[in-house]
């Protein structure tokens, strides 16, 4: 997703626009998109959004406005702390990208890669910037963005007109200057794009008309800069009656030196030597050639900088494209060697022959440096050539350019062994070649001591630290053939993928198209077994045969595509393949996946109770068992592989399977990492298929996963929705299991609005449906569910009793996760009661259960509950606890969890006798279940906050808080309806008083 407000507001969904609406969303996406990555509170957005004309309820229309963008943009606008932030990476906003272009071009090392990035910069500009967007703030915005445009174009002309450009500029300048007549660089850009131009008296002329208005209209002289541009002009004209000749510019356009070079130490010093020394009668050359892979053009461009200095007339590049269909023209080179070298364009002669001897004429009595890159051969070189003595010239090519008159014949094969095993320490890194070179020496000998195959052993070896050396001899001698393709010959393809794919065994060629219509960033080998429909271990030697002919790269035990390579293999699937042959292609691959998701979340926490290993593997058991030893692991390097796949099965409507692995997805890797966006993302692809195919069944199972994840992130009215949707699919289709399994999850959301009623309402009809479906896992999730919501409308003893069943439930099913979960909500009933040391007993009892298995956000919410009811006992030492489970839900996005142990450490600090900061916590809190939309939640910590504001000395703010509470209490049916209001007593902790007084949770 990328948002762009240099132009008119838009978002774009890869290929999609994102239709925002009027102005509010547009300004909205605005505020948010210019603090990607980070948190904009509501006062902030409010002041952007109403500053000119508030609205009456101001902070309900912008939550309004916030759900309207979660729903055209999903989960990458997020509630964070007491505002919202978009979750994209900054570089996906133009601005930030712009911003960054423009720091990457100011400290760019020559101003032909200044004025590179910065023309890359001002290009993502597509005209007004916010356009579409009213008021002050979007007007005061416009303005710094319009600012940061001008600064960038002015740096832009700078470097071009360091480089001789300003014959090309002028026309441009002209209308800048216009458009901005009082912006002083623009005014001297122009005249010194005058004078490069050769149009001395005109920008004179000019500079007298600048400051004639200055002084005019301002009565101020010019600043440094104009005076400066005019100055340089004068001098010039004094240099030029001096040396009898105009002022020359000089170009710089060497590329950028190899930072690692290694190696080729006798030519480097033989060609720096033929370079720096004195003229003779002639225009020195070399020609270096050799091979592809054998590192002529870093060479070359090596040496051109070590001996730049040695050229005060400048350096001249020009890649001559000599190996591509289409070579570079020589009269089109000259061109620009001309423009360079200061001619202006309209002196440039239209003939090859006359743009030679202008060239030529140009360089006569200079000191220029001529690298040509890739030159076909002689006769595209010799146009080029200067005709000066005090010229040198650099080529390279592939072939000996033995014709080529005068020149100095360098040609380039393989390494040394000594240098081929130093470029390999570099590559690889860490000293480790040094440490074994023996085994070093041997790898460089079987690369051939190519540089180019040295570099790829290198870089396989620094993508495999856990690799001895001799295992890549060991691969190495074991793959002469393969190897033998990396030898000077073979290399010559390498640059193309076509003849790169071409030179593939059937089967690679084949993995390689499908692997590309997966577009999958990341694999592991094994993958390539189903999709290929052969054995795990041929599946191996597929993979590192893509890998030996660089079209794959391994990091450790993982492949990767690169994007061109993946676009390929795409293309080559789709005009290959037919569409049944990549469908059957992707249901064994997407099969297999289930398959072993399934497999994995059975031996995870929590994944256990939501999904069984319904599907069966078809690689064989040892090998399942060493990708699932760490279960975490392997879905977290799965991940994205498994979202491809979801959104291509849905792609092709196979709606069953991929509302499956949707599901199962959500189920087990989504749900236990807060992996929200991935979990929208995935369900929306599979839900759209489902549509297309009228799949009622996949429709209702992706319509419930979206309800579920709504629920995860606390937006329960969506949720609701969501699940009612899921519950009307299954009445239609008279599935009455699933029925029974929508109403329980529902229950669970009415709950959690404080919908007391309606909860129990529904746990009453599913509880039965359940017995007879004779299913335990979801009977203990409704005993649980049932329980906590009896605690919540105070009705203790039956909360106990279906807590306890489930806790027996989870016992008999050997279910520790479950039973920690329980023992949690079990400690909310004793602690109700007033039974403080029965409580603390049952979360320590839960917590060792929890962090022994690693559950972090069930850690912090015990931790809190913990930590309440040591509170209600007296002891205040727990602060440092709930601060590492706000961390863990911040981490985790968990916005229930922030709030609940913010409005806990509010307690805390109430219990310690600070009101002033508990109010701090308990007003954040506020905010929190206000944009959560929990009454209930807030009407307790309202409560809390009336003790706080008595303790402050503030009757009149604790009245106000209570009446509300108790207002909303009443409302709800909920417990503390019946409770008497607090009081805070300087000589008693106000939150230790009668078991009635406090809440569950």
């Amino acid at each position: 997703m990328r948002v762009g407000l240099l132009g008119a507001v838009e978002v774009r969904d890869g290929d999609r626009a994102v239709v925002l609406g009027g102005p509010k969303p547009r300004a909205l996406i605005a505020v948010l998109a210019l603090h990607a990555g980070h948190a904009v509170s509501l006062d902030r957005l409010v002041d952007a959004l109403w500053e000119d004309s508030p609205a009456a309820d101001v902070r309900g229309a912008l939550y309004t406005y916030v759900s309207g963008l979660r729903r055209l943009l999903g989960d990458v606008v997020v509630r964070d702390g007491g505002g919202y932030r978009l979750d994209l990476p900054p570089e996906a906003v133009d601005v930030e990208l712009f911003t960054r272009t423009v720091a990457e071009a100011r400290g760019a090392g020559d101003p032909a890669e200044t004025a590179e990035k910065l023309r890359s910069a001002l290009d993502l500009w597509r005209g007004r910037p916010l356009d579409g967007v009213t008021g002050s703030w979007a007007d005061a915005e416009r303005a710094r963005l319009e600012e940061l445009r001008l600064v960038a174009v002015e740096e832009r002309l700078a470097a071009e007109l360091t480089l001789g450009w300003g014959d090309r500029l002028v026309g441009e300048l002209t209308a800048l200057t216009g458009q901005h007549p009082l912006r002083e660089r623009l005014q001297a850009h122009r005249i010194t794009a005058l004078h490069q131009a050769g149009r001395r008296t005109e920008a004179l002329a000019h500079y007298r008309a600048v400051r004639a208005g200055l002084v005019d209209e301002l009565g101020v002289e010019p600043g440094p800069e104009l005076r400066a541009a005019h100055e340089r002009v004068l001098q010039a004209d004094d240099a030029d009656a001096a040396a009898g000749g105009p002022a020359v510019a000089v170009p710089a356009q060497l590329p950028t030196d190899i930072a690692d070079f290694t190696g080729r130490g006798d030519d480097v010093l033989a060609l720096a030597a033929m370079l720096s020394g004195q003229p003779g009668t002639a225009v020195r050359v070399a020609a270096v050639s050799g091979p592809p892979g054998a590192g002529k053009s870093t060479l070359v461009r090596h040496v051109a900088h070590q001996v730049r200095a040695e050229f005060p007339g400048g350096q001249l590049y020009a890649h001559l494209a000599g190996t591509r269909p289409a070579a570079a023209d020589p009269a089109d080179v000259l061109g620009g060697f001309l423009r360079a070298l200061g001619v202006p364009e309209a002196a440039v002669p239209a003939g090859l022959d006359d743009r030679i001897a202008r060239y030529r004429s140009e360089l006569a009595g200079r000191r220029v440096l001529v690298v040509l890159d890739d030159a076909a051969g002689e006769q595209q070189v010799r146009p080029l050539l200067p005709g000066g003595r005090g010229c040198a010239v650099l080529v390279t090519s592939r072939q000996r350019m033995g014709a080529l008159e005068g020149a100095h014949q360098r040609e380039l094969g393989v390494l040394s062994e000594e240098e081929a095993v130093r470029l390999l320490d570099a590559v690889v890194g860490g000293g480790r070649a040094r440490r074994e070179p023996m085994v070093a020496a041997e790898i460089a000998r079987l690369c051939g001591r190519l540089p180019l195959a040295v570099r790829i052993a290198g870089a396989r070896l620094a993508a495999r630290p856990q690799w001895p050396l001799a295992q890549l001899a060991r691969r190495l001698r074991s793959e002469r053939t393969v190897l033998s393709e990396l030898r000077v010959g073979d290399l010559e393809v390498r640059g193309s993928l076509a003849l790169s794919y071409a030179g593939l065994s059937g089967l690679a060629r084949t993995a390689l198209r499908r692997l590309g219509y997966l577009e999958l960033s990341s694999f592991a080998s094994w993958l390539l077994a189903p999709l290929l429909g052969c054995s795990p271990a041929v599946a191996e030697d597929v993979v590192e045969h893509l890998v030996d002919s660089r079209l794959a790269d391994a990091s450790g035990e993982r492949y990767a595509l690169h994007d061109l390579t993946r676009a390929f293999g795409r293309e080559r699937a789709e005009a290959e393949e037919t569409r049944e042959e990549l469908e059957s292609a992707v249901t064994r691959a997407a099969g297999e996946y289930l398959a072993l998701m399934e497999h994995a979340a059975i031996r995870m926490p929590g994944a256990a109770e939501v999904i069984a290993a319904e599907s069966v593997s078809t690689l064989d058991d040892a090998l399942v068992a060493d990708l699932l030893a760490e279960p975490e692991r392997w879905f977290e390097a799965e991940q994205a592989g498994l979202v491809a796949v979801v959104e291509r099965a849905a792609a092709l409507d196979l709606s069953a399977l991929a509302s499956r692995l949707a599901a199962a997805l959500s189920s087990s890797s989504f749900a236990l990492t807060n992996q929200f966006s991935l979990w929208w993302r995935t369900h929306q692809a599979a839900l759209s298929a489902a549509e297309r195919t009228g799949d009622r069944a996949a429709e209702a199972r992706l319509l419930g996963g979206l309800g579920w994840l709504r629920y995860e992130q606390d937006r329960l009215d969506e949720s609701a929705d969501y699940y009612g949707r899921a519950l009307a699919c299954w009445v239609t289709a008279g599935d009455l299991p699933q029925q029974a399994r929508t109403r329980l999850e529902l229950s669970r959301v009415h709950r959690e609005r404080g919908d007391l009623a309606d909860a129990i309402a529904l746990l009453d009809e599913t509880i039965p449906v359940l017995r007879v479906m004779d299913d335990p896992v979801l009977l203990a999730r409704a005993h649980h569910t049932a329980a906590l919501t009896h605690t919540e409308r105070g009705d203790l003893p039956a909360a106990w009793s279906a807590g306890d069943q489930a806790r027996r439930s989870y016992e008999q099913r050997g279910d520790d996760h479950g039973v920690a979960l329980v023992l949690r909500s079990l400690s909310l009933v004793r602690r109700a009661e007033g039974d403080w040391d029965a409580a603390i007993g049952l979360c320590e009892r839960a917590l060792v259960v929890l962090n022994r298995i690693g559950d972090r956000l069930m850690i912090a919410y015990t931790t809190q509950a913990l930590a309440k009811a040591r509170l209600r006992r007296g002891d205040a030492s727990t602060g440092p606890a709930l601060r590492d489970g706000l961390a863990v839900c911040n981490e985790m996005q968990d916005s229930f969890g922030q709030a609940l142990i913010t409005r806990t450490l509010g307690e805390l600090e109430l219990a310690k006798g600070h009101p002033a900061a508990a109010k701090s916590h308990l007003e954040h809190a506020l905010q929190w279940w206000d944009a959560l939309n929990l009454p209930l939640w807030r009407a307790r910590t309202l409560r809390d906050l009336s003790v706080a504001h008595m303790a402050a000395g503030d009757p009149a703010g604790a009245d106000a808080a209570w009446a509300e509470a108790s207002a909303i209490f009443a409302r709800h049916g909920s417990r503390e309806a019946a409770e008497p209001r607090p009081s805070a007593v300087p000589s008693q902790n106000p939150l230790t008083g009668s078991p009635e007084t406090r809440a569950a949770r």
